[in-house]
């Protein structure tokens, strides 16, 4: 499937990682050596450097030990890169290993930082932030009673994570809503189940990635195939959802992708994804199979805000292939890929590498994937309070995100309210009765089978 196939993993928010042994790290060092070289030290920046740090050393009010200050210097040199570029120490490490296998302890929420405050991508379904009410776009202010603001996101990650029963108290602020919300979480192991599937009616099935994780691409032939014993015979039309999917493993994005792409009825180009960047080792190009799970019939893909990278990646390329009907809202729009390189034996830095691309060769970095049919998520029984509405954030509000130049851009800081009050929780049910978006996609399919009965 992959005309280039380096060692990939992708971990939550679908940060494509390649994951390089020593002896190609030395190679690659050794290769990039001779550009150093032609650019030169910049000697007046590394004594500039040193100086700060012996200022540090003699004047800070208290002792400094030199292991830290370094891994604070490589820390902040990551950071004012994008917000996908960090360090990884040896628990940061494990902790993204951990991540891809659907095992964990925490909140069970998909992160990131902006403007020095927290900003939620997505909770992942039934999990201990899902159910305490957390939203995309909502701002993390506080951690119990450590203010967010000047803490990195690892810092503030350790913060949200904690033995299973603890709890944590969050200050948020969320858009249209005028004070602060105040949340209390109590932390969970969070055992996150990728495939969720329903027969709607006779005839329509319907599954629901909540994350793309080692397993999904399995579990997903499996939960078509028992979709299709419930029907006592092949689908009619089907719906992919994969609002809210945050993102994970890249090759279970690409194994997704492939089980609706029939290479045979794709013409010259049968590419999923491809990536671009400045080296080799970061372009390489996945391509579909001849084959797909559902035989052809109507497809339809749900996506929102909350919808990020290896979602992304699905989406657009089952839309460029017109193999379904894209439809929701605009995606976040996290197409870079992060790169994991190790410096010792312990210690790594993830780094922005390259941008992915969908098939007909867009970039959705700071854009998103553009639904083929706009339909607003609305709330079928109307509430008394319309403040907790879902804010509309993207990889383009987040500061120092890439564009598709590859340029940081920054945007204003968040408005600050008074006092908390108490979040209602969201519930994310397969039923067109109650779910607007899903009741649609149902509708477009009878239609559509509709048209080619006549």
């Amino acid at each position: 499937m992959l005309s280039s196939k380096p060692s990939i993993c992708n971990i939550l928010g679908c940060s494509l990682i390649l994951l390089f042994s020593g002896l190609a790290f030395g190679q690659a060092k050794s290769q990039n050596n001779s550009a150093a070289d032609n650019n030169g030290v910049p000697t007046a920046e590394i004594e500039r450097f040193t100086s700060a740090m012996e200022q540090i050393k003699h004047y800070y009010v208290q002792p400094v030990d030199d292991k830290v200050l370094f891994d604070n210097a490589i820390r902040g040199m990551l950071a004012g890169l994008d917000p996908h570029s960090s360090y990884l120490d040896i628990a940061d490490y494990a902790e993204l290993q951990a991540s891809t296998q659907g095992e964990f302890a925490g909140l069970g929420v998909e992160v990131d930082m902006d403007h020095d405050l927290v900003r939620v991508v997505s909770p992942v379904d039934d999990t201990p932030a899902f159910k305490a009410g957390l939203k995309p776009g909502d701002l993390i202010v506080k951690i119990d009673k450590q203010p967010v603001q000047g803490l990195s996101l690892t810092d503030a990650v350790n913060l949200l994570r904690g033995p299973k029963g603890s709890v944590v108290n969050l200050t948020i602020i969320r858009k249209n809503t005028p004070k602060p919300l105040l949340i209390k979480i109590t932390r969970d192991i969070i055992h996150t189940q990728s495939i969720k599937s329903r027969l709607l009616e006779k005839g329509y099935g319907y599954v629901r990635i909540v994350q793309f994780q080692a397993p999904t691409a399995d579990d997903l032939v499996t939960a078509i195939k028992q979709l299709e014993q419930e029907n006592k015979g092949p689908l009619q039309g089907f719906i992919l959802d994969l609002r809210n999917n945050p993102g994970g493993l890249l090759d279970s994005a690409i194994s997704v992708s492939d089980d609706f792409l029939n290479s045979d009825r794709l013409g010259k180009n049968s590419l999923i994804v491809y990536t671009k960047g400045r080296t080799k080792n970061s372009d390489f190009k996945a391509k579909a199979d001849p084959s797909d799970l559902i035989h052809g019939v109507p497809m339809v893909v749900l996506i929102n805000n909350g919808s990020a990278s290896a979602a992304e990646i699905v989406a657009g390329a089952l839309q460029d292939h017109k193999r379904a009907i894209v439809m929701g809202q605009t995606s976040f729009g996290k197409g870079s890929v992060q790169t994991v390189l190790p410096l010792d034996d312990e210690h790594a830095v993830k780094i922005t590498t390259a941008l992915y691309y969908t098939p007909n060769g867009r970039s959705i970095q700071a854009k998103g994937i553009v639904p083929d049919i706009m339909v607003d998520e609305l709330n079928v029984t109307p509430t008394k309070d319309n403040s907790d509405e879902l804010l509309n954030v993207s990889e383009a509000d987040l500061e120092k995100h890439l564009t598709n130049g590859d340029k940081p851009q920054s945007q204003s800081k968040a408005d600050k309210a008074p006092a908390p009050v108490t979040p209602s929780i969201p519930k994310l049910i397969a039923d067109p009765a109650k779910d607007y978006q899903l009741n649609q996609a149902l509708t477009l399919l009878k239609g559509l089978n509709t048209v080619a009965v006549r």
